[in-house]
């Protein structure tokens, strides 16, 4: 009888897929009996796109565009743009808080994957995201949107919306992962997301802006999503420039900060 020892075979790229799979399902569920543990945590997208239209509509319409309804159709589609990023914002603070409570330690204990833990996060938010968009496009249709360019151009605005916004929940986690407490992630979260929503076309045409301010718009990331939605929802023709630069932003932004966010989770010694 032989002494040697045999090793087991090492699992193929589709066992290794399921698995991953499986863990990310896991995890998602998880993710979704605490938000119905807790039903008041969704009272940001809830509260949220209702607050914004009412406020942004009512106080800034007459003066930007001349009446309310005309408003409408301007600031709608660079609306989700803003609640994307402001949800995005959230899913770092939810990171960071779980390292405080110690569950994030005990998940780097288990066989499961770590991108499975950090991506089950992701999609949760995700969700969150979607349900917050349908939340302002309810209103904006309460409110007299009209949809010109046709439901397929609303739905390409929606999509494109959620892949921006998906690149910025990367960014959010990164920030979660990086800082030391939850009031730092929302405090540096704040800081970097004020500019790049008021320094961009989302709420008002950039023609009238001084020259430096025009010129950060014009390479801002949210002013060619806003851009992009605002033709696709108002019938304005396919715009292909302002797609391609915020497919481009969402697939930069996924490829650099997946990685960095997965080896910052597998870091010992927070």
């Amino acid at each position: 009888m032989s002494g040697a020892i045999v090793s087991a075979p090492a699992p193929g790229a589709m066992t290794r897929l399921r698995s991953g799979l499986g863990h990310i399902s896991a995890l998602t569920r998880r993710n979704l009996l605490q938000i119905r543990a807790d039903p008041d945590s969704m009272f940001d997208i809830v509260l949220m796109p209702v607050i914004y239209t009412v406020l942004f509509v009512y106080v800034f319409g007459g003066a930007v565009a001349g009446s309310q309804e005309d408003y409408v159709q301007y600031v709608m589609p660079g609306l989700m743009s803003m609640m994307a990023i402001n949800i995005a914002m959230t899913a770092g603070i939810g990171v960071n808080s779980d390292f405080k409570t110690g569950v994030m330690d005990r998940f780097r204990t288990l066989p499961i994957s770590r991108g499975s833990v950090l991506m089950a996060k992701v999609v949760v938010e995700t969700g969150r995201m979607a349900a917050s968009t349908a939340v302002l496009l309810g209103m904006a249709f309460l409110l007299g949107l009209e949809v010109r360019g046709g439901v397929l151009g609303l739905l390409a605005a929606v999509g494109l919306t959620m892949l921006f916004g998906m690149s910025l929940l990367w960014v959010s986690v990164l920030l979660g992962l990086a800082l030391k407490s939850p009031q730092a992630v929302q405090g540096l979260g704040m800081v970097a997301v004020l500019p790049l929503q008021f320094g961009s076309s989302i709420f008002a045409p950039t023609s009238t802006m001084p020259g430096w301010l025009r010129s950060f718009t014009e390479v801002n990331p949210l002013s060619n999503l806003a851009d992009a939605c605002r033709a696709l929802v108002n019938g304005g023709g396919a715009p292909t420039g302002s797609i391609g630069v915020t497919v481009a932003w969402a697939a930069g932004i996924i490829l650099l900060a997946v990685p960095t966010a997965v080896t910052l989770f597998g870091r010992a010694g927070r």
